[in-house]
């Protein structure tokens, strides 16, 4: 199979730290090995490993519907579909049907509280993550493999390499609670079990992780060097180019030149363009050359209500019932298109673009008047559960698709930004200083998304800061990037910028500056007395 072979095995005996007294693993197998079981052997070790990874794919060791989290449901708390929804269900880009599914209402009428489960879900499963991490490095340290009697020297190497991906594993996941929540508990593997962590805000988290990845980098496998499934330093590095370009809203200081040089570290690391766009969204895309991490899909091994299984089922439409299209039964039009994000193909130079796969014929209607009406609002056709050949995925509900996290066209497009940005372009200017690299970058993307043609390239005259969002949103819609990009162009709390249902009204209005972080879910603030809540909630 083409999955990394996930275990999990951890669960059993590690106990969250810094979400809910309620919240702890809990152990679903009575067959799982004790630590001193699992961590006798280098293939224990490489087991355990695959459990950290696994946190982020799955929810659970039993069916789709297990989750390890005890009290909260494996739904609101997969990993991947958790960080979808509030990178994507949140913005211009997409709205779900059922809103009696807890705490999508309030995600895409943007009205979220702090008690919202779907918050709840994603603190609690990311926190999960650096506990899973912490543990494993507690159990690999050099006296503790020593004791084992683990010493040959090729498999101690092989563990240090593992620890150095679960620490950036473990800075993947703070990067994502500084990005969603502006602040966490700060817990290391020097801490004990059920440590309540301090709290750390953006500065101090950024800190942390810009300091640990830098530090593991040059012992991390070159790009495309290790076994899929796994990280490698593109990986890290990409971490670091999505903080560096984001740094102003994190940390109140411009990184721009960094965020160019980690880039560009990233564009000669060995990844390449797949010369099919669509290629990087079927069931066999861990076969495309522009894949730089994702999140494991398999439709037999992985099963689980996660990112792409939510998303190509969803995209299948209630008028349309095309889900042999995709290889899946579908839901019936849970999923549709926000006006907004379709007129970004409004024009000429995108009647052939390969990222323009909505459906505009037939009775359906541009605008959205009422969210739980399917047959309101295009279609998207983006992801799919057959391969390139066209072989449908074992499974007809669980997709063998996976979520592509970081993938190579998003750097090109951090590398054009950061340039324009560093070089003195602003939010809402129409200063258009693009160099001739940048403006490569951006047309080889264009080039590839139109068949080889130059049709569609732009010009310096035509990039400005106002394109490069629309471009990020037409190459990255739905990869989970668009609420992190508004708030960068301050086109979400506190922008002009609207779309449908913006803020719970049909046509859109301004929300406040508040809502560029989520809340803390009420139930880690009861259980960690460290954590305060953000302001606005």
């Amino acid at each position: 199979m083409k999955k990394i072979n996930i275990i999990y095995i951890l669960f059993a005996f590690v106990a969250l730290q810094s979400c809910t007294s309620d919240l702890d693993v809990v152990a679903e197998d009575t067959k799982v090995n004790s630590p001193e079981q699992l961590f006798s052997t280098p293939l224990g070790y490489k087991q355990a490993l695959a459990g950290v990874y696994g946190n982020l794919s799955l929810t659970g060791t039993g069916d789709a519907g297990s989750s390890f989290l005890q009290g909260i449901d494996a739904g609101t708390s997969q990993f991947g579909r958790c960080m979808w929804y509030l990178q994507n269900l949140t913005t211009d880009e997409v709205v779900w049907t059922y809103e009696n599914d807890e705490g999508t209402a309030e995600l895409q009428r943007n009205t979220w509280t702090s008690a919202n489960p779907i918050l709840l879900g994603m603190f609690s499963r990311t926190m999960a993550e650096v506990a899973l991490a912490n543990d494993f490095l507690r159990q690999s340290t050099p006296e503790l493999l020593s004791a084992r009697g683990i010493t040959a020297t090729a498999d101690v190497a092989e563990i240090n390499f593992y620890r150095n991906e679960v620490r950036v594993l473990r800075a993947f996941a703070y990067y994502n609670m500084m990005d969603l929540f502006g602040k966490a508990p700060f817990v290391t593997e020097t801490d004990p079990l059920n440590f309540k962590g301090p709290q750390y805000d953006r500065k101090q988290l950024f800190s942390f992780i810009e300091t640990e990845l830098n530090a593991v980098i040059p012992n991390l496998k070159a790009a495309r060097a290790n076994e899929y499934g796994r990280l490698d330093k593109a990986m890290a590095q990409m971490i670091l180019a999505k903080m560096y370009l984001n740094a102003e809203v994190y940390i109140g200081a411009p990184k721009y030149a960094e965020c160019m040089a980690k880039c560009s570290e990233v564009i000669s690391g060995g990844y390449t363009l797949n010369t099919k766009y669509l290629n990087n969204f079927k069931a066999d895309n861990q076969t495309s050359s522009e894949m730089i991490f994702t999140l494991q899909s398999d439709g037999v091994k992985t099963q689980n209500y996660g990112a792409t299984t939510v998303m190509i089922n969803g995209q299948v439409g209630s008028l349309e019932g095309n889900g042999a299209e995709f290889g899946v039964g579908g839901w019936g039009g849970a999923l549709r298109l926000r006006k907004q994000f379709v007129e970004k193909f409004d024009g000429s130079k995108f009647l052939t673009d390969a990222r323009k796969t909505y459906t505009t014929s037939g009775a359906r209607t541009l605008e959205i008047a009422s969210l739980t009406n399917g047959a309101q609002g295009y279609i998207l056709h983006k992801y799919s559960n057959k391969t390139v050949a066209g072989v449908a995925g074992v499974n007809s509900t669980f997709v063998d698709t996976d979520f592509p996290l970081f993938r190579l066209a998003d750097a090109y497009l951090m590398y054009a930004e950061a340039q324009m940005r560093k070089d003195g372009a602003t939010n809402g200017s129409t200063a258009t200083n693009t160099t001739a690299q940048s403006l490569k970058y951006i047309n080889d993307l264009r080039e590839r998304a139109n068949n080889g043609s130059t049709a569609a390239n732009v010009s310096k005259g035509e990039v400005n800061l106002d394109f490069v969002i629309d471009e990020r949103s037409r190459e990255l819609h739905w990869e989970g990037h668009r609420r992190q990009d508004l708030i960068r162009f301050n086109k979400y709390g506190g922008g002009n910028y609207n779309w449908a249902w913006k803020g719970n009204i049909a046509n859109g209005t301004s929300i406040g500056t508040e809502k560029n972080v989520f809340p803390i879910p009420t139930a880690a603030i009861s259980a960690n007395p460290n954590l305060t809540q953000n302001t606005g909630y």
